[in-house]
């Protein structure tokens, strides 16, 4: 009998200590709230950057082209319902991995556009450069991954932030100096409208917490 007891202590006690790591509803759902704000913040701040860089890069703010595609950056369009049946797990490692595929996009071009300014011995007295701008993006998508990173370790306490390979700059001979501008634009335009798409999956978690 006491045997009997014993077990059944040990098995609250196993019980407690996975229910106290289990995060509740209501803090994965202000978890969601958070990532949710911040992916709006970072739009918002993806928006003023690409008219500013349409101004300088293109010369024109207004500039607008839809049929230039880069091949490494995620497909932005999705079937419904295969987004509907996604895993919370899915839907946030998915996450993950495409805003690594934007912030090592965004970095490439930072460091051209800094590598371009020091040779044009460009100054700015005013105001801030685009690499400055571009930084201050790929910190709030650095932001944004370790809030999903974090969200993923509650989910499963064997995942653990991957460390990608730095990847190679290619150099490409044959660009020109408008697609390599260009290129530039087509990056902060696809990462304007995912951004829209994370905000809505966002918003969709959090629906589900209640």
């Amino acid at each position: 009998m006491t045997l009997c007891w014993r077990a059944l202590f040990l098995l609250c006690c196993v019980l407690s200590c996975v229910q106290s790591f289990s995060p509740s509803p209501v803090l994965q759902r202000s978890k969601y709230n958070d990532s949710f704000s911040l992916t709006r913040s970072t739009r918002t701040r993806v928006q003023q950057l690409q008219k500013k860089y349409k101004e300088q890069q293109l010369g024109n703010k207004h500039f607008e082209d839809r049929s230039r595609q880069l091949n490494d950056l995620p497909l932005l369009s999705t079937d419904f319902y295969s987004w509907l049946k996604l895993t919370d797990w899915e839907r946030l490692h998915s996450a993950f991995v495409d805003m690594w595929a934007y912030w090592n996009r965004l970095d490439r071009k930072r460091k051209q556009l800094e590598g371009e300014e020091k040779e044009q011995m460009v100054s700015r007295a005013v105001g801030t450069t685009l690499p400055q701008n571009i930084r201050h993006v790929q910190h709030d998508l650095r932001d944004l991954m370790s809030q999903v990173s974090s969200q993923m370790s509650y989910m499963r306490s064997s995942w653990t932030k991957p460390t990608f390979p730095t990847p190679l700059n290619p150099q490409n001979g044959s660009q020109t100096v408008w697609d390599s501008s260009v290129e530039g634009y087509i990056i902060l335009r696809d990462l304007d409208l995912y951004l829209t798409r994370l905000a809505r999956d966002f918003l969709f978690l959090a629906s589900k917490t209640h």
